[in-house]
């Protein structure tokens, strides 16, 4: 077998080839069906931080398969953004978020605004607003409030509850769609 040094490529870059070929041979996905089946061949995250400026353009699953890897560059990129804590994103609420971005077809990437919240963030925000949970799924990596451009907040938020896989807040006033891997629920205006 030959190794990454002699050949000049590593698993990633295998991975990140294979991954490019998939997406421009891949027949269009049925929206969301691939949601929660395992069916199809990739899955991939747009998206960009509000706050930090960063981006990411990643395929975190292959052929049934989290691409590791590529969860460790999610986890940072969700991270709490006023103490640069990380955690573990739950991939369910990856998934969620992938699986409305396919049912909203577009191209634009989300722009995140919250993944991740430390305890301290969370609390300083309850402090400063009634519209933060005590025990909010951003503090165990389970939720994401998200926002693009080129839809609305309703539009978002009904993608995000046709997946029927976790809570979906509309926050219309502040332009932003929460979603978790919670139970099913919504609220918001």
């Amino acid at each position: 077998m030959t190794s990454s040094v002699e050949t000049g490529f590593s698993r990633r870059a295998l991975l990140g080839v294979f991954a490019a070929t998939a997406v421009t041979a891949a027949p269009t996905m049925s929206k969301a069906s691939f949601f929660n089946r395992g069916a199809g061949d990739i899955r991939r995250l747009k998206m960009y931080s509000g706050h930090s400026g960063e981006r990411i353009d990643a395929i975190y699953w292959i052929d049934g398969e989290y691409v590791p890897e590529v969860l460790d560059e999610v986890n940072h990129f969700f991270r709490d953004w006023r103490n640069d804590a990380l955690h573990r994103i739950d991939t369910r609420t990856v998934d969620i978020l992938t699986a409305a971005h396919n049912l909203l077809d577009v191209s634009e990437p989300y722009m995140l605004l919250s993944g991740y919240r430390s305890p301290e963030t969370n609390a300083m925000l309850r402090a400063r607003s009634s519209g933060v949970a005590r025990n909010s799924r951003h503090m165990v990596g389970q939720a994401a409030d998200v926002r693009i451009n080129g839809r609305s907040v309703n539009q978002v938020a009904r993608a995000a509850l046709a997946c029927n896989a976790g809570g979906v807040g509309r926050y219309s006033r502040s332009n932003f769609t929460h979603m978790d891997c919670g139970p099913v629920r919504t609220w918001g205006g």
